[in-house]
């Protein structure tokens, strides 16, 4: 069975990390109808390079057209899908039927109904089955054993969301933000106000923070390592991970561990060391984690309550531009600060090691005491070479 790993991609550089590191394909949003408005969404044009560098590596591309539709949202819609579909776009995510029924009658595309709409049982995969959907993207919110029900019960292919951010109303369809910025969530304007430092007092004014602020309505983030075989199991299609508005970084860290895990269990139906998988995400998380409701009901320990219950990241300093063989000199971008006479991690698609750095030089052959400038392009020498897209963290 194929099992596809579905990456977030914020931007076209996003985009071909996910694919390089191991995503079988990404979701996008476009400029119009996507829910994440202040991600760097793509034009058609940047579409149409996405679908063909993903096409070129065996990918596909998913684009997002999951606001809640109001009367003004719905002008321009079929031709914009039928954009997409000239694009080479594979898929179009929606919560809306009306854009679902679309995408069948107007374009070639899969039509995927997203987790917006809440589907958590049989009966309603059943009805999207029926009306010749592609594929439905289960709600957060059911647990292995519901998901196996509904598995059991279907034809159609299941998509289930395995790492990312958790939102503390059903399936996203939070109206905090509306309510308190004037930001509609559902409309691409999420504002993330449980995600806020609050302050607990009582009737006389009296706070009872613990040290530092509280997170008074957050939960930890998804993190399903743990639950990837039973899902390979279970015959779930598709692994998606949550993050168009995450980094470089994260987005490499991430997908490379599921990419791995997957194919470990895929190749000897066991994983020797989940902890190998989990130590390579800590590398790029800045929340913590936990199984949300794949294991049954959330407790406290899935809540997120204290500001300062956060895991440091590892240092993402560099990203490779390109390799001299003859002068052994690696061309970075740099994307934090680092010294002479470091000792960095390499981090690419394949596996991790160390190299240890002496002088580092601008372009103009300048010796730098520092790489302190954001995206400065720098060089060092390096006896090992290194690709594009390969990636440089800070060593121990």
């Amino acid at each position: 069975m194929k099992y596809e790993l579905l990456a977030p991609a914020g931007d076209l550089e996003k985009l071909k990390i996910a694919i390089l590191y191991g995503a079988d394909a990404v979701f996008i949003g476009g400029l119009k109808f996507s829910l994440r408005s202040r991600a760097s969404n793509f034009t058609i044009e940047d579409i149409k390079e996405g679908c063909k560098f993903a096409h070129e590596h065996n990918a596909k591309v998913h684009v997002t057209c999951n606001i809640v539709m109001h009367n003004i949202d719905t002008d321009g819609i079929k031709e914009y899908l039928m954009a997409l579909d000239d694009a080479g776009v594979d898929a179009v995510i929606a919560s809306s039927f009306y854009i679902l029924k679309m995408v069948k009658k107007y374009t070639k595309m899969e039509a995927h109904v997203s987790t917006q709409a809440s589907i958590s049982n049989e009966e309603a995969v059943k009805f999207f089955e029926e009306e010749g959907m592609n594929r439905v993207v289960l709600a957060r919110e059911l647990s292995l054993e519901e998901i196996k029900k509904v598995r059991e019960n279907s034809n159609i292919d299941l998509e289930v969301f395995i790492h990312g951010g958790m939102c503390v109303s059903i399936s996203g369809r939070c109206m905090l933000s509306n309510n308190m910025t004037n930001r509609d969530a559902n409309r691409g304007g999420c504002a993330h106000s449980c995600r806020w430092c609050y302050d607990l007092k009582d009737i006389n004014d009296k706070t009872y923070n613990p040290k530092g602020d509280y997170f008074a309505m957050s939960s930890k983030d998804l993190c399903a390592i743990k639950a990837i075989p039973a899902l390979m199991d279970l015959g779930i299609n598709s692994f998606k991970i949550e993050g168009r508005m995450k980094s470089l970084h994260y987005i490499a860290t991430v997908v490379n561990a599921y990419r791995k895990i997957i194919d470990e269990y895929k190749l000897n139906h066991k994983i020797k060391d989940f902890k190998i998988y989990e130590d390579a995400i800590s590398k790029a998380e800045n929340r913590l984690t936990s199984t949300g409701f794949l294991f049954g009901l959330p407790t406290v320990e899935e809540q997120l309550y204290d500001l300062n219950l956060t895991v440091p990241t590892k240092e993402f300093v560099g990203i490779v531009e390109s390799y001299d063989e003859k002068e052994k000199m690696l061309y970075v971008e740099q994307r934090n600060y680092f010294t002479p006479n470091s000792t960095l991690e390499v981090f690419t698609p394949q596996n991790s090691f160390t190299i240890k750095i002496a002088e580092i030089y601008d372009l103009d052959n300048n010796l730098l005491d520092a790489a302190r400038h954001p995206k400065q392009h720098i060089k060092f020498k390096c006896d090992i070479k290194l690709n594009p897209y390969d990636m440089l963290r800070l060593g121990e």
